[in-house]
């Protein structure tokens, strides 16, 4: 091979390479960053390991969860009965004599 030729292709050649591994680190970065499973050799996912502790976590929150799903639950019926109990008519009658009583507003 001509000596020319090889001095002018060994620094594409590595000019190559290293913008193959920046990219492959670039990426993997990314993949970390925003939570996606990482590639092994193969291209099998690869996913990190959770302790006990991370668990232990998860199920708290899960139960808190439901528990305060269970409380919205229950205001939100309370919430209905008390719209129930005010925009019923004899609600407004029993508010409109008690202004009568202390006659603050005239009726018309």
């Amino acid at each position: 091979m001509d000596l020319e030729l090889i001095q002018t292709v060994t620094p594409l050649v590595v000019i190559v390479g290293v913008a193959g591994v920046v990219g492959w680190v670039a990426t993997t970065w990314m993949r970390i960053k925003n939570g996606y499973p990482l590639d092994g050799a193969w291209g099998q996912a690869v996913y990190p390991k959770t302790d006990g502790e991370a668990v232990e976590r998860v199920k708290l929150l899960t139960q808190e969860n439901a528990q305060l799903r269970a409380e919205i639950g229950s205001v939100k019926d309370r919430l209905a009965n008390v719209e129930k109990i005010v925009t019923d008519s004899g609600y407004h009658l029993t508010h409109e004599i008690e202004r009568l009583r202390d006659g603050k507003e005239k009726v018309q």
